[in-house]
Order: C-alpha cells, then sequence, then structure tokens
C-alpha cells in the first residue's frame, strides 16, 4: 500500500513553490542589471501567489485516485517526476553551483518546464473545478518560461 495520499500533491506543489520562491529570491542577490533584479523578485512573489492557490485548494477540494496497474503507481510517479527537480530541495542544492544571472536563467527555465509537467499530471487527481485551477497555474508557469527564455535572449 502507498504511503501517499491524493491530498499530498498539493504538499509537493506548495514545497515546490516555497523553494521556486527561495530560488527567484537568490537569483535577484546575484542580478546586477536592475530589470533582470526586477523579473525575478516578480516571479518569487508570484510563487507565494502559487503557494497560497495551491494550500487553498488544498483545503477546499477532493482529490481523486486514478485506476492504478498496482497501489500507489501514481503517487509513486509523481513522487519520482520531482525528486531531485522542479525546486525540490535536492536541486536547490545546485544554487552553489550558480554563480551568474545566465546559469540562474537555464536553471529556472528547465524547472519553471518541469513543473508544467508536474501540474499537467496532477490533474488527473482533482476534479474538474480544480483542473481549471490548475491550468491557470500551468498557464503561468509557461508564461515565466516565456519571461525567463526573452531575458535570457536580450542578455
Amino acid at each position: 500500500m502507498s504511503s501517499y495520499q491524493g491530498s499530498d500533491i498539493f504538499q509537493f506543489a506548495i514545497r515546490m513553490e516555497e523553494n521556486g520562491e527561495k530560488f527567484y529570491n537568490y537569483a535577484a542577490s546575484i542580478a546586477k542589471d536592475p530589470k533582470v533584479y526586477g523579473i525575478f523578485t516578480k516571479l518569487a512573489s508570484e510563487e507565494v501567489k502559487h503557494r497560497k492557490l495551491f494550500a487553498d485548494m488544498f483545503s477546499k477540494i477532493d482529490t481523486i485516485m486514478p485506476k492504478e496497474s498496482y497501489p500507489g503507481e501514481y503517487m509513486a510517479y509523481l513522487q519520482g517526476s520531482i525528486d531531485g527537480k522542479v525546486f525540490s530541495t535536492a536541486a536547490s542544492k545546485e544554487l552553489s553551483e550558480i554563480k551568474d544571472v545566465i546559469a540562474a536563467l537555464d536553471f529556472a527555465i528547465a524547472r519553471e518546464l518541469d513543473s508544467v509537467l508536474y501540474y499537467s499530471e496532477m490533474k488527473k487527481y482533482v476534479t474538474a473545478t480544480a483542473q481549471s485551477l490548475l491550468d491557470q497555474v500551468i498557464d503561468e508557469e509557461r508564461k515565466h518560461v516565456v519571461i525567463l527564455s526573452e531575458i535570457k535572449k536580450s542578455l
């Protein structure tokens, strides 16, 4: 039997957003360009908004468990998809290797893309109403990828 429950997906998401906020604040601290600094601080504040959205969703909705081939299959998949990726504690160990804005942008772009994938997979676990909310978050994460990519092109 799995040690995870459907509601754990929101706990994962909340942690990802907390770690994302920490990362963007760090990235802002190494940015020398005021425009880049402003974008990183804006992204940090958006991670706070996402965290609050997930906390709200967690408190109000029921999760559903899709049909599994074996007990715990989907939760194991979701956990495996974020271990060492997205904005996890393991991924934040890479922060010590990030010494410039380009490296921070590359790191952030990869993590935002991983977030899109994770939140897309989360949709299997929630009601239609919650899926609509997740679609909004996915759209925001995609916008982050575009913003970060545009900054990188401009540097």
